[in-house]
């Protein structure tokens, strides 16, 4: 090196870090990595006038240096040896500038070429990783080596970097502590250098991203409790350093909110969203964010569907938490439990301390005035299960807000499957309302919302394309018919007399909960209209309901005509003798329906008798 002009070393450098920086959509279409390329070549000129390694034990080729070979050495904990003299700091030079390579082929999509330039990088600085000139680089060169075994879906090798990088931080910073060296400082003059405080900014911006990385593999091993622990600890990280996307970063959160709803988490999941919906707020006005670009504030369709997302996650804390309580306050045959109901309004003083003085204190996101616009906006939605129909009815309307704020972005022309998620949600929503609805005909217009939202979907959707998507929807409109026939029939039960009008209201709504029910199981038949001798694990238990609920329903017919009334116990004795005959051919299916089997076993003894009696009744008559 002694031969190569340092001022010409660094130029070159600098020029080529320049040119990586070049955003792909600004190079010719023809050639994208254009300036990647010429890049590399300024980087392949440094790297020759730096010259060859010195032959010494770390810099010659060795088996474990590369983790396809299996690397022992990742966990064991580093020694502190200084890169100080001329060798060491030629070492460390090489080794900036084989990183650099190998993030150029890596961009370029040459990954064997990336990973062969990475390892030197390591090989090159192992012994001084521990160093205040070179820890950040190694960091960073592991950090690339398990993004690049990720991408290749070699979980556990990203891992071992990975880890390997996290341990190296966490010694470093307990042993030493001071700032290191950013990699580009070594082709910097003294008067050149980072300031202290740029150093420790640069350096947990590479810790950020390591816990980041560690992140996704956690969660690509289904390790969920660490993927959300390392997801929680990177978005802290990013607002504490001001280091962020805010549509990026208000995506993770909302992402990490609907871990907390499936672990029943609801406070840590409100204050997710609510962190979300500030720092969405921030789109394209801050302009002090990372990196920040105008590509976030102008591109309107991803600002609009990204919104629609967090709204969708939304929808599904309200959700969610409304069905909660209905599970905890419902009988065994759906209606609130009144003594459920209680005990839990005594419970709700000793959740609100516990929650209010433990759990809050574990994920907060923000300080100051972000901390306060996120605890404002997690003022106007409870956490707490809700106990009766006015709290139910705050949720119900916090979810249908969001409802409509998703709907704007995800509509039924280029979106069919998420609108009609958003749709089968919305239902979802109204149908929970119901439960905590005292008044009987306040519940049957709820359902008969359902039904108008459900019903145009079905009529829109190509059944050949969208199979299982039609059968869900026509098992929920028929479940919303039956459920508003059970409330018609249980509100003419306590008049004395009801009128021509009800029964005839029962029996429209019981015909289209048998038409609904009927689609469905048409929908099970093969090309020949013949119904399976065998049903999928998939649709066994709704198939095997629609089955009990037409039998019910065919007895439930009101008629004047005994000889209809006779056919109609026919039909219900057919449909609840099938359920009976199938568990018995596949005992597996008995699982599924347990209390549905057992009332089609006492009717089946049941409606014989009551049929026989019927005719010897239409005989005398």
């Amino acid at each position: 090196m002694a031969d190569a002009p340092w001022a010409e070393l660094r130029e070159k450098f600098q020029a080529a870090l320049a040119l990586s920086r070049v955003e792909l959509h600004k190079n010719p279409e023809k050639e994208p990595y254009k300036s990647k390329y010429r890049a590399r070549a300024l980087l392949e000129e440094v790297k020759a006038l730096l010259g060859p390694a010195p032959e010494d034990e770390d810099d010659r080729p060795q088996a474990e240096d590369s983790l396809a070979s299996g690397d022992h050495t990742l966990a064991l904990p580093a020694e502190l040896v200084e890169a100080e003299g001329p060798i060491a700091q030629g070492a460390v030079r090489r080794a900036v500038i084989e990183f650099h390579l190998g993030v150029n082929h890596i961009d370029t999509e040459e990954l064997s070429a990336g990973e062969e330039h990475l390892v030197k990088c390591l090989r090159l600085l192992r012994k001084y990783r521990m160093s205040q000139d070179c820890v950040s680089l190694y960091i960073q060169a592991q950090n690339n080596l398990g993004i690049l075994w990720s991408e290749r879906e070699e979980i556990e090798s990203a891992q071992a970097y990975l880890e390997s990088s996290e341990a190296l931080y966490n010694q470093y910073m307990k042993e030493i502590g001071s700032p290191p060296l950013d990699p580009t400082e070594h082709f910097l003059s003294e008067e050149e250098k980072l300031a202290e405080q740029e150093r420790s900014k640069r350096f947990e911006k590479v810790y950020t991203h390591n816990l980041y990385y560690l992140a996704q593999v956690y969660q690509h091993m289904e390790m969920f409790e660490k993927a959300a622990h390392y997801c929680h600890s990177t978005l802290k990280r990013q607002l504490e350093h001001n280091a962020y996307h805010p549509m990026e970063w208000a995506i993770n959160a909302a992402t990490l909110s609907q871990f907390y709803i499936n672990k029943q988490c609801f406070m840590e999941a409100r204050h997710c969203l609510s962190a979300a919906n500030v720092i969405f707020g921030q789109t394209g006005k801050i302009s002090t964010m990372e990196d920040a670009t105008e590509a976030e504030g102008d591109v309107p369709e991803l600002y609009h569907q990204r919104k629609g997302e967090i709204a969708r996650c939304w929808i599904k804390y309200c959700l969610t938490l409304m069905q909660n309580a209905q599970l905890s306050m419902q009988d065994n045959i759906g209606e609130l439990d009144l003594d459920k109901q209680s005990e839990l309004r005594a419970l709700r003083k000793k959740e609100l301390e516990e929650e209010e003085s433990v759990r809050k204190k574990a994920v907060q996101f923000g300080t100051g005035e972000l901390c306060d616009a996120i605890s404002a906006v997690e003022e106007k939605v409870s956490y707490l299960r809700p106990l009766d129909f006015e709290e139910a009815r705050e949720l119900f309307l916090m979810g249908q807000h969001y409802v409509f704020e998703a709907k704007e972005f995800f509509q039924i022309d280029g979106y069919v499957t998420d609108h009609i998620e958003i749709v089968q949600d919305h239902s979802a929503l109204f149908k929970v309302l119901a439960f905590f609805e005292t008044d009987m005909e306040r519940r049957c217009k709820m359902h008969k919302r359902r039904i108008a939202m459900l019903e145009p979907l079905i009529v829109d959707l190509n059944p050949q394309y969208y199979l299982l998507v039609n059968r869900q929807i026509q098992f929920e409109i028929a479940h919303a018919y039956y459920d508003m026939m059970d409330l018609k029939v249980a509100i003419a039960d306590k008049l004395r007399d009801p009128d021509s009008h009800i029964v005839k209201k029962i029996n429209s709504l019981n015909k289209s909960a048998l038409k609904y029910y009927q689609l469905f199981l048409d929908s099970l038949r093969d090309p020949n209209k013949v119904f399976p001798e065998h049903i999928g694990e998939d649709v066994l238990r709704p198939a095997m309901l629609a089955k009990f609920r037409v039998a019910r329903l065919y007895g439930k017919i009101i008629t004047a005509d005994p000889k209809k009334e006779l056919e109609n116990l026919a039909t219900s004795l057919e449909h609840y003798k099938f359920i009976v005959d199938y568990c018995e051919k596949h005992p597996e299916a008995a699982q599924e329906i347990e209390v549905e089997l057992e009332l089609s076993k006492e009717m089946v003894s049941l409606l014989p008798t009551k049929m026989e009696r019927f005719r010897t009744k239409m005989a005398l008559t």
